[in-house]
């Protein structure tokens, strides 16, 4: 058959084309996709790769595997911090006819995992269908130049590929951010797609109206468990693909780390000149556990307080660290402080519940005072700055 024509997805990672504004290369761009900002590691993977390679894949399952949870000895970072076993799962599911399934609690990285993962097996991340209530098929499938369709009729000139149809057509993944916030019409015109690996295009005739996937194309989709219950799946869509659950960082110390690399890297590329301070950062972190959970570290005094409603996960705690740090440069010229931690922490606790701030400036009155450490001195000092709402 005839395949419809499939745009260009760019330069290939690692080129030395000239970037364009809104290409994937440009030095401008807030947030280049994982294979632009990781080149480097992918190419010296692909060169080094022995292993057997699954049919229309760019690296081994060894060599993808490396590329997400790092490997030392051959200068590859670690870029998910999460349980190497899950990453082994999802590669494996992959290289079946199932499609993938990340869920879990918002801010677990389930984004970025499929990110990292389609980055290794396709060399490309930026097919993705983005779910909400306003999602719509020809946002999945394909559309059509109505101009050409008016003047032409339907043909494979007129013919607009939306990612799945890519996907499709060039053997690569394609992810489905938040698929349960789709409607349900919506999610089941998935099952051909996963199950038949065919995709009709009834307006078109002949050979032309029927695309078979190639090698390679597979679905990683996430869903939260916050949302789950909205638009939950069909039974028959369940099916097609194997769920993984993304969880937490257990460890406060990892996730100190974590929090502290990427909120220097962001802040690095805010054009901040120091790094946020560690002992700030670890009060931060302490903080968002606390909340997060309802209790409170031993260490720090044991008991328990108010779980908040609204989300205090890792990304979370990221993004507000990386607010603390700006408000500490841009404002007053130095690094961030416990200060800065209740300005921007208000907006984060009252996002979904009222009642969430008041938990918040219980805990800052009644579990913070009962803590050890200068900075959390000075973040009890600071309540003040909650506002009141």
């Amino acid at each position: 058959m005839t395949s419809p024509p499939v745009s260009s997805p760019g330069p290939t990672p690692g080129s030395t084309s000239e970037s364009t504004p809104g290409s994937n290369g440009s030095a401008s761009a807030q947030r280049p996709p994982a294979e632009v900002r990781f080149a480097d590691e992918l190419a010296r993977l692909r060169d080094t790769d022995d292993g057997h390679r699954p049919p229309g894949w760019a690296l081994s399952l060894d060599a993808a595997r490396r590329f997400i949870v790092g490997d030392d000895k051959r200068g590859i970072s670690r870029k998910f911090v999460g349980d190497s076993a899950l990453v082994d799962r999802a590669l494996v599911t992959l290289a079946t006819s199932r499609g993938l399934m990340l869920v879990g609690e918002p801010g677990t990285a389930k984004s970025l995992l499929s990110e990292l993962i389609a980055a290794a097996v396709s060399g490309e991340s930026t097919l993705t269908v983005q779910g909400g209530a306003a999602t719509t098929e020809d946002q999945i499938k394909y559309s059509w130049n109505y101009a050409l369709l008016v003047s032409e009729g339907p043909s494979t000139r007129s013919l607009v590929p939306a990612p799945m149809l890519r996907g499709m057509t060039g053997g690569k993944i394609v992810r489905f951010e938040e698929i349960t916030r789709c409607p349900l019409e919506v999610q089941d015109s998935m099952l051909s797609l996963l199950s038949e690996r065919a995709l009709a295009i009834p307006e078109l005739t002949g050979a032309e109206g029927m695309v078979f996937a190639t090698e390679g194309f597979n679905v990683i989709a996430t869903a939260n468990t916050r949302d789950r219950g909205v638009n939950e799946m069909s039974a028959a869509l369940k099916r097609r693909f194997n769920f993984e659950t993304v969880f937490p960082i257990a460890d406060p110390a990892t996730e100190l780390d974590l929090v502290e690399r990427e909120a220097n890297n962001l802040l690095r590329r805010s054009g901040v000149e120091i790094p946020a301070p560690r002992d700030v950062l670890e009060v931060l972190v302490t903080a968002f556990r606390e909340l997060r959970t309802g209790s409170a570290e031993t260490e720090h005094g044991g008991g328990s307080t108010d779980r908040l409603s609204t989300v205090m996960s890792t990304a979370e705690a990221v993004s507000v660290a990386h607010a603390v740090g700006l408000r500490g440069w841009y404002l007053r010229g130095e690094a961030g402080s416990p200060a800065d931690i209740v300005e921007c922490l208000a907006g984060t606790a009252a996002k979904d519940n009222a009642e969430d701030l008041a938990r918040l400036r219980r805990y800052l009155e009644q579990r913070v005072p009962r803590k050890k450490g200068a900075q959390w001195k000075a973040l009890h000092r600071a309540r003040h700055l909650l506002p009141d709402r």
